[in-house]
């Protein structure tokens, strides 16, 4: 995406999609909740960030089922620019439901500097799609083509990525498809046909069906597919959606652990200090 360096987030993730399409290897995008893992993502290399809903909504102590506002996401978009040019992906869940709700995430969220938002077909109000406690709803059709209607007239610049929770509820992959279809129809940029199955072999079969929009994929379920693996099949983009925060967790858990048992840190288990000023003061320099 280097050729593209210099164009706003939106035409640069639009052209990031086209080389993915010729090379038929997928843009990779990294789930990022706040700046210091915007900033590892870009110096791993990866071609987008995403703003996760299940990501925010833990950093913040809330479920991941419609709590966030518009503001929330915002806030977040502005720290992630604050420290990288990469094209930001907001996942806005079901925007609320409403088209009047999903026109405001979409002006907010692209004056904020996002490349493109994700608006899932959930019911609301939503739940994690790999939620057990609480089962998923599918909103009605029509309703989820007024609010992509809605958003591309707000802010047509914005991509908008549309997202099926289809097969997330156990609907079969021609109700799937058939979604995706009205989506496009309606004005979708792109498509996410989610999928839980581990195996990935549904979402293989969808993306082997699939023929329009650029395809989305999101391989929480089957991290055994690879990039190269991905873009054969046909997907256009990969979501890396809560891969940091997770790795974040672990680290941070056996630190605390350590540190409760021993007394004591160590130091080779930890970034420096240095690095730490360095997420948002590049030439910052420190003794630790």
């Amino acid at each position: 995406m280097s050729g593209a360096a210099g164009l706003p987030g939106p035409q640069r993730l639009r052209a990031a999609l086209a080389q993915a399409a010729r090379d038929r290897l997928p843009v990779q995008a990294i789930g990022a909740a706040n700046a210091m893992a915007a900033r590892i993502g870009a110096d791993a290399g990866f071609g987008a960030l995403w703003v996760s809903g299940l990501e925010v909504s833990t950093v913040c102590g809330l479920p991941d089922e419609n709590v966030l506002g518009p503001r929330d996401l915002a806030d977040v978009v502005l720290s992630l620019r604050r420290v990288s040019d990469l094209p930001v992906i907001v996942d806005v869940d079901n925007a609320a439901g409403t088209s009047p709700a999903a026109a405001r995430y979409a002006f907010d969220l692209a004056s904020a500097g996002a490349a493109a938002m994700c608006l899932e077909d959930s019911a609301y109000p939503k739940c994690n799609s790999f939620s057990e406690h609480r089962a998923q709803g599918l909103a009605p059709v029509p309703t989820v083509r007024e609010q992509i209607k809605e958003v591309k007239a707000t802010r047509p610049e914005l991509l908008l990525i549309a997202r099926t929770e289809a097969l997330i509820c156990g609907a079969a992959l021609e109700e799937a498809l058939s979604r995706a279809e009205e989506y496009t129809a309606a004005g979708a940029d792109a498509v996410l046909i989610h999928s839980k199955d581990t195996t990935g072999g549904e979402a293989l079969d969808a993306a082997a069906r699939w023929t329009r929009a650029p395809l989305v994929t999101v391989p929480t379920a089957f991290p055994h597919l690879g990039r190269a693996a991905l873009g054969r099949a046909g997907f256009h983009l990969a979501i890396y959606a809560n891969q940091l925060s997770r790795a974040a967790l672990a680290a941070m858990r056996n630190a605390a652990e350590s540190f409760r048992t021993t007394g004591a840190f160590r130091p080779d288990s930890l970034a420096d200090v240095q690095d730490l000023l360095r997420v948002a003061d590049p030439d910052a320099r420190a003794c630790l």
